[in-house]
């Protein structure tokens, strides 16, 4: 369960210092998370949420005009502003008007900290190609140290776009394809890429990238994330922006 939520602002119409302990206590969670070095899910989540109360305050100024009449409530669901006459200034939306623009500058002090964690993380990682880069780099594999628990994680991935609200995003997906356990972790990149090479002959010349970093950061919520967008980087880069879907 994510310890901050769009549905904790509506607790304000009841107990507006119950909900603002509610979420202070769910910001708390999130920085205990980054301080442990954990930035994902919680650093995205957190993001979204804030652009959501901008976008909904933006809305309430936007509607609250002659023309309009005055703000009469949330479509949570909907993440939409309902309105409706007459003057609303004492009314519940005002509640929860005052506790978004209570809230926003905790929030973004928050998404502050894990950002300084992720960006520590990123200056401090490698990304290195293994062998010749082929041409086609939208699928290969993407190999992951995680040398706390002596494993090297073998991942495939796929590079794809995504259209959406009048802009082309690039979308990674990986599946595991192996782990390598103990003395493996150290084993050359290129031998791991034979044997991928061997027992996957669908790809016949894979682009294949190996991660590295020296500190020492959990693998599923900040290692891994950041070895993925990372490697996003370089594939657009290596793409050059052109169209990604295989001839």
């Amino acid at each position: 369960m994510a310890p901050l939520s769009l549905e904790d602002f509506t607790g304000a119409v009841d107990d507006v210092e119950r909900t603002q302990y509610k979420i202070l206590g769910g910001l708390q969670r999130v920085q205990e998370a980054f301080q442990q070095k954990r930035v994902y899910p919680h650093l995205g989540r957190l993001v979204e949420l804030h652009e959501t109360l901008v976008s909904i305050l933006k809305q309430t100024e936007d509607f609250r005009t002659p023309a309009t009449g005055r703000i009469a409530g949330i479509d949570w669901e909907e993440q939409a502003v309902t309105y409706q006459w007459p003057d609303l200034e004492e009314t519940e939306m005002a509640v929860v008007e005052d506790l978004i623009r209570w809230a926003l500058p905790y929030i973004r002090d928050t998404i502050e900290d894990g950002t300084a964690v992720y960006e520590h993380v990123d200056e401090n990682l490698e990304l290195e190609t293994v062998g010749i880069v082929p041409s086609y780099v939208e699928e290969g594999y993407l190999m992951v140290p995680h040398r706390d628990v002596g494993a090297l994680h073998v991942l495939r991935y796929t590079l794809s776009l995504i259209e959406g609200d009048g802009e082309t995003h690039r979308a990674l997906k990986t599946t595991h394809c192996k782990t390598v356990r103990e003395a493996g972790v150290d084993a050359a990149p290129s031998a791991v890429k034979l044997t991928l090479i061997e027992e996957r002959r669908d790809l016949p010349n894979p682009a294949t990238y190996v991660s590295n970093i020296d500190l020492h950061v959990p693998y599923r919520e900040t290692l891994l994330p950041v070895v993925k967008r990372r490697l996003v980087r370089r594939l657009a880069a290596e793409t050059g922006g052109r169209d990604v879907r295989r001839q």
